[in-house]
């Protein structure tokens, strides 16, 4: 079974939170570095959902596998590095991003996450 890489559940989540304050936005715009998750462009704003394991975030959800342990450490590290350099590229081309992780998105947390996201959407909207 092939994992999913769009329309996530956390990813999901966050859209319907932006939606239902008033936010506008687009998903995986293809002529952006990387395909952004959420692209807010009256705002030149973007945010990326990142799964934990994904791309290596380092809490206890990026645990390396046992097995292939080379392999995966060269694979997760690649995708670090991807994630660097789409970032970067964005940052020239005059865009706001934000990363926001898997691990705070569960429900216990996402309250939490959608104030600070709020607030940092506020600061790089103004």
């Amino acid at each position: 079974m092939k994992n999913k890489s769009i329309n996530t559940k956390p990813e999901l989540a966050i859209r319907s939170l932006l939606w239902s304050k008033g936010y506008r936005y687009k998903i995986h715009d293809k002529k952006l570095p990387g395909k952004p998750d959420i692209v807010l462009p009256k705002h030149r704003a973007i945010i990326n959902i990142q799964g934990c394991f994904w791309h290596n975030h380092g809490c206890n959800r990026s645990n390396l596998p046992k097995t292939r342990a080379e392999y995966w450490y060269n694979e997760l590290e690649n995708n670090k590095e991807r994630d660097f350099v789409n970032k970067s590229r964005l940052k020239e081309l005059g865009w706001k991003v934000i990363d926001l992780w898997e691990c705070t998105l569960i429900k216990s947390k996402l309250a939490k996450t959608m104030q600070k996201l709020e607030r940092m959407l506020s600061l790089t909207l103004n």
